[in-house]
């Protein structure tokens, strides 16, 4: 039983370490295909896949006409909006910088829930929220204290932060009538539509001039296989063994794996300011969810689909 369980805990360190690599693999595609690009073919090929896992596995699920709009809307969000400014920020941005500003998601969900649906979080979950910004700020400023990263590539990665919240509103609707997989899986083919027109207006021209070569196929397929499908299948097996709130933890290792992949394959700078802010930002995001942590219910296994919004979205 407890080997089963270390297992499990291996699965979501996996699932962990694939999404901090896509930061990296994202880098590598963006030499040879601009963002909306790269965002289209990765969807693309994500979507096949997992069309694929789910026949085969006798995994499908019809979506019903009442749901269309909610799944439109859904997907408006998160692929597209968020995958633009994902994509245009961490083109713009380092991955480390990248993967820890999109960290921050699990931090705004309380201050969007005490607005909305006036729930109140602590003295502790305060402390976390201000730690957080102040660990951000830090691995944006090089060793004289000055700004480092391009205001604009920071604009974008926290306009798919906000794109995340608005998101994960829209996803507990949907979750309470299907899989995460089926979800995902539609979200990604409908994607590929949203993406298509500009793709055509913007980046044929382009695209059809790159001569692909194994680099590039190579991160290409890990992003989509991997980080966009694989990876998310992994995580699902293990929240549903551990629990939403245990396998929320495991997300705030993402910077961690993207800023030492970073320095081994992109030779990434690291001054001792930014890896400040890094675990700073981490113990932030930490303290914001202690008390889920505490007041986990009993039954979470079964109220996953209720909750899903909390997951990771860097996939």
């Amino acid at each position: 039983m407890k080997k089963f369980k270390v297992n499990v805990h291996l699965l979501a360190l996996l699932a962990m370490f694939i999404w901090g690599m896509s930061y990296v693999w994202s880098k590598i595609v963006f030499e040879y295909y601009n963002p909306i690009t790269t965002v289209f073919l990765r969807l693309v090929i994500s979507s096949l896949f997992l069309f694929a896992y789910i026949s085969i596995f006798g995994k499908f699920e019809k979506i019903r006409k009442e749901h269309y709009l909610l799944l439109a809307l859904s997907t408006f969000f998160n692929p597209f909006l968020y995958f633009i400014g994902e994509s245009f920020g961490l083109n713009q941005v380092s991955p480390t910088i990248s993967s820890v500003i999109i960290a921050t998601i699990p931090l705004f969900i309380p201050i969007v829930a005490y607005f909305t649906l006036g729930e109140r979080f602590s003295k502790i979950n305060t402390l976390g929220i201000i730690l957080s910004f102040v660990g951000v700020l830090l691995i944006m400023l090089n060793k004289k204290f000055s700004l480092e990263a391009d205001p604009l590539g920071v604009l974008f990665l926290f306009g798919a932060v906000a794109s995340a919240i608005v998101y994960s509103i829209l996803l507990k609707k949907l979750s309470n009538y299907y899989s995460s997989i089926a979800i995902v899986t539609y979200q990604n083919s409908l994607g590929v539509l949203f993406f298509l027109p500009l793709f055509i207006i913007f980046d044929y021209q382009e695209f059809i001039q790159v001569k692909p070569n194994v680099q590039l196929v190579s991160s290409l397929l890990l992003l989509a296989i991997f980080a966009s499908s694989i990876a998310f299948i992994v995580f699902t097996t293990a929240v549903r063994k551990i629990g939403v709130s245990r396998s929320n933890i495991y997300t705030n290792l993402i910077p961690i794996f993207t800023g030492i992949t970073s320095y081994i394959m992109l030779s990434e700078e690291f001054t001792w300011i930014k890896i400040s802010g890094i675990f700073i930002v981490i113990l932030g995001v930490i303290l914001t969810q202690l008390d889920k942590l505490k007041q986990r219910p009993k039954n979470e296994s079964n109220s996953i689909r209720r909750r899903i919004g909390r997951w990771p979205y860097g996939y």
